[in-house]
């Protein structure tokens, strides 16, 4: 009778847990997570660390942040996972060049334009034109005009010229 008891309630948990992994398997979400992962890694010593800094670096953006455990003796994991996440920090992170028309601002803007065009770093340029221009643009907006991810105008006479242009108003 103890014999066919044990068996009723070990079927029972081992058709819980199939049930259990049944649910998760099929009704995981696939691809990226909607919201941000924390990631604990575990990193060994020697190539263990190369190989599961290899596998992060297949993680989307969706898996941070990233917390790290490895032996207090283990220096050198320690600076190839230092090295990895500030690498990773200047890729994934975006940059905004943000300018209102002085003339300086074309060079800065050409330069984000280049990180561009050779994939080093997306930058994107927002260009606020001055207040002070009311009917026309200033010789540094004409000239980042098309370059600009964004741009905004102060007053309802240049967005109608400028159909490219943003008008929120008087924003400064």
């Amino acid at each position: 009778m103890n014999f066919f008891l044990c068996l009723i309630v070990g079927g029972g948990i081992a058709a819980l847990i199939l049930l259990r992994l049944w649910l998760v398997v099929c009704f995981r979400k696939k691809g990226q997570p909607a919201v941000s992962v924390r990631v604990l890694v575990v990193a060994g010593s020697g190539g263990h660390t190369t190989e599961i800094l290899r596998l992060l670096v297949s993680l989307s953006k969706g898996y941070n942040p990233r917390h790290y455990v490895l032996a207090d003796t283990d220096k050198m994991s320690a600076v190839k996972i230092r090295l990895f996440e500030e690498k990773r920090a200047e890729l994934d992170s975006e940059s905004l060049v943000l300018c209102n028309g002085p003339g300086t601002c074309v060079p800065i803007c050409a330069s984000a334009l280049l990180l561009g065009i050779l994939a080093i770093k997306k930058v994107i340029i927002v260009y606020v034109e001055s207040i002070c221009r009311v009917e026309t643009l200033s010789l540094s907006r004409k000239i980042l005009y098309h370059f600009s991810d964004y741009f905004f105008v102060q007053w309802p006479a240049l967005k109608e010229k400028y159909p490219k242009s943003v008008y929120l108003g008087q924003i400064v």
